[in-house]
């Protein structure tokens, strides 16, 4: 099977070249203690049997500077592209993002929202001062990722999705709905978004652990958000190595989790989404 794993994270050795400058000031625990090389990641690639991957800006180490996944990406151009992160606030936005992207350039960005390298919480990503940005994204036809939590915030992404709908929006681990609590409400909470052709999902394991926990009710969740979504509007990632499992076993998961959907519907989640939002990835073999 073609697999495309649409979220991964690198990280130098070289400290010198690329220096830290975690968003917060503060370093994610993972980064310290796991980090991966882009030369490491292309071997576990290759041991997984995965063909292509998108290069997440590791926001928790590198903050603004993409300088690490830029070069990993165009040195190799036919395994990775990147995405990188942009202060959508600054008045400089979108001219930043314009010259940020093209050949050799990102081939998406991704917005941090919350967590603990984040310094200003709450939903700003859809603050006023953001809306060049958004526009500029849209003329690019850019995907953003958008890292944030369902619930309190999915009034502002909503907003986001009206304002912006050329916008190509990819929510990073599903918005993290409560899965163990009730499949088949986070899985109702979900779908409700599709009506939003402009937003894509992303699964990732931290969705995939909570639907195998969740056994024979886990298609109360998968059900209704593939049927409202639409296989082509999904993208799995791996979220290496934030998620402490191998990479083989991330990619076991997902395969396990998924196994009951249709072929096509798999092809499109392990490689044919990922393809259609970043065209400089080609068509695979």
């Amino acid at each position: 099977m073609d697999v495309v794993d649409a979220h991964c994270h690198i990280i130098s050795e070289d400290s010198t070249a690329y220096p830290k400058a975690p968003i917060g000031g503060k370093q994610s625990a993972w980064a310290a203690t796991r980090p991966v090389t882009a030369e490491g990641m292309v071997a576990r690639m290759d041991e997984t049997g995965i063909d292509q991957a998108v290069l997440v800006q590791a926001t928790t180490n590198y903050g603004y500077d993409n300088s690490y996944v830029l070069d990993s990406s165009r040195n190799r151009p036919e395994r990775f592209v990147a995405v990188g992160t942009v202060d959508p606030l600054r008045p400089d936005a979108a001219a930043n993002l314009k010259a940020a992207v093209g050949e050799g350039g990102l081939a998406g960005v991704r917005l941090f929202t919350s967590g603990s390298t984040v310094p200003t919480q709450g939903e700003w990503f859809v603050a006023p001062e953001t809306f060049p940005f958004w526009e500029q994204a849209g003329e690019l036809d850019l995907p953003v990722c958008l890292q944030m939590r369902l619930g309190p915030a999915t009034e502002q992404l909503v907003e986001l999705l009206e304002r912006f709908p050329g916008v190509k929006v990819l929510l990073d681990h599903v918005g993290y709905p409560d899965i163990a609590a009730s499949p088949a409400r986070a899985g109702a909470d979900v779908a409700e978004l599709a009506a939003h052709p402009g937003l894509h999902l992303k699964l990732t394991h931290r969705n995939l652990e909570r639907l195998k926990d969740a056994g024979e009710r886990a298609g109360d969740f998968l059900g209704p958000v593939v049927e409202a979504f639409g296989a082509d509007r999904i993208a799995w990632g791996s979220n290496c190595p934030a998620a402490e499992q191998s990479l083989p076993d991330l990619l076991a998961l997902a395969q396990e989790v998924l196994a009951e959907l249709p072929e096509r519907d798999r092809q499109a989640i392990f490689a044919g989404t990922a393809r259609r939002l970043y065209p400089s990835l080609g068509h695979g073999s």
